[in-house]
């Protein structure tokens, strides 16, 4: 397979898992707000925290309240991590490789971009933005769907499961490192409504019923981290993701850096003893370095297989 095009499949998958996971993100923040009372302050900058983004948002707005936040994540052209931006992105990425894929799935992305340049002001406004956020995430798992089914599962779809997962545990770990700076201690209301807060780091994942499921304790801080950390059977845990990242990388050639990388991730997030993780300050050490290994590992795939590479 050609470099060029196995790159674009990889970024693809990446803007597509980007543009959902802001969708679902946004949306479950969206419902806490409702859920919390009025005089509880909530952050929208920590949404734009997750993305990594916060300085370019601070150049471009002097006040981080819900609409600036929320046009920025959704709508903003100069943020390369909007989903605006990140379907745009996709598009181009899989019409430069649409013989590689089915002819359905361009259709969807498609359809998706257009859905997105004739709704996005309506969906950023409060009355229409769980429709439209729920219509994009729909959409993304259409797609992902049709890839699944329809698209030979070769070099090609192995480079759309790394680019996914890759960037489904990069978002995990921003996610949880976001939750544990706002609501592990330090603001007013974290014991009273410490269980909304951490249901809402869940539904960023779409994880809060099966976290139930699996679990079956009262939700708190640390078992969440845990959960969305180290339960391998939940297919958006971070040690599922890794797993599958290293999975599809032992399909492909000259995988020795890549794979070495990939696999040493996941051993260090299987035996991370989260239990001892007391304090904050010590949850977060362990993110950073966890999406150290992650940064590590996209910069080696790119130097095996793409040769001339931009960091989205």
């Amino acid at each position: 397979m050609l470099s060029r095009v196995a790159e674009r499949l990889y970024w693809m998958a990446r803007y597509l898992e980007r543009a959902e996971n802001n969708a679902r993100m946004i949306m479950a923040f969206n419902s806490l707000a409702l859920d919390m009372p009025r005089e509880t302050q909530l952050s929208w900058k920590g949404l734009v925290a997750v993305t990594g983004m916060g300085a370019l948002f601070d150049q471009h707005h002097q006040k981080a309240d819900e609409r600036n936040c929320v046009k920025f994540l959704m709508a903003d052209g100069y943020n390369p991590s909007s989903i605006a931006s990140c379907i745009k992105a996709a598009r181009e990425n899989v019409r430069t490789t649409r013989d590689q894929i089915p002819t359905d799935a361009w259709e969807v992305i498609n359809e998706l971009y257009r859905y997105i340049l004739e709704h996005i002001d309506q969906g950023v406004g409060k009355r229409a933005r769980y429709e439209f956020l729920n219509e994009i995430v729909g959409r993304c798992q259409m797609l992902n769907g049709l890839l699944a089914g329809c698209m030979s599962h070769d070099a090609g779809y192995d480079f759309i499961r790394v680019g996914r997962n890759l960037e489904r545990a990069d978002m995990a770990t921003r996610q949880i490192e976001v939750g544990a700076l706002q609501f592990l201690d330090g603001w007013d209301g974290t014991e009273t409504y410490g269980g909304l807060l951490w249901t809402s780091v869940l539904r960023y994942q779409s994880a809060f019923q099966m976290y139930r499921h699996n679990v079956r304790r009262k939700v708190s801080g640390p078992l969440v981290i845990r959960f969305l950390l180290q339960n391998e059977p939940f297919p958006r845990s971070v040690l599922h993701s890794l797993g599958e990242v290293a999975n599809a990388l032992g399909r492909l050639p000259r995988n020795e850096i890549p794979l070495r990388t990939a696999l040493q991730a996941v051993r260090h997030t299987r035996e991370g003893d989260v239990d001892a993780l007391i304090r904050k300050e010590d949850v977060i050490l362990f993110l950073e370095n966890l999406q150290l290994e992650i940064g590590e590992l996209h910069e080696d795939i790119a130097e095996t297989w793409f040769p001339v590479y931009e960091i989205a």
